[in-house]
């Protein structure tokens, strides 16, 4: 595995984890990769210095592994909550959290899809908003 440092066209910085070093260059161009923050697409490589790869004995899985793995059931444990406990607004969401932060609709938990412009505008006027983690990639779809 290879770890980048990535930052978005907001400078959201964050990490990505892939199988080859092509991979991000692939994943990038289908859409793949996007800003956990912002969900926003145009993602680049940030500099960063490179990790010096220590000794293990065979069969060991390394921390960082274990901790992948660990964050990954736990993005997905979230998803599967909101799935099942928040309405779906779809491309409503912007809108529709708004109305609720304004008092002017039902306060409860919704999720849905905005624009990184829309998400934008929500935080700048103090709307509480968070990205719902990504569904788990399909075997097709990964590397």
């Amino acid at each position: 595995m290879i770890r980048y440092a990535l930052v978005c066209e907001h400078e959201h910085q964050f990490e990505g984890w892939f199988a080859a070093s092509s991979d991000f260059d692939d994943q990038r161009e289908r859409g793949l990769v996007e800003c956990p923050v912002c969900a926003s697409k145009a993602v680049r490589k940030a500099i960063m210095a490179p990790a010096v790869a220590g000794t293990k004995k065979k069969g060991e899985v390394a921390p960082a592994a274990q901790t992948q793995a660990v964050v990954m059931e736990a993005m997905n444990r979230i998803r599967e909550h909101v799935e099942a406990n928040f309405d779906d607004v779809g491309d409503s969401f912007a809108k529709e959290a708004r109305a609720i932060h304004e008092g002017k609709a039902e306060e409860r938990g919704i999720y849905g899809q905005a624009t990184p412009h829309e998400v934008k505008a929500l935080v700048e006027d103090g709307v509480p908003v968070a990205p719902l983690p990504p569904p788990p990639p399909k075997k097709t779809e990964l590397n």
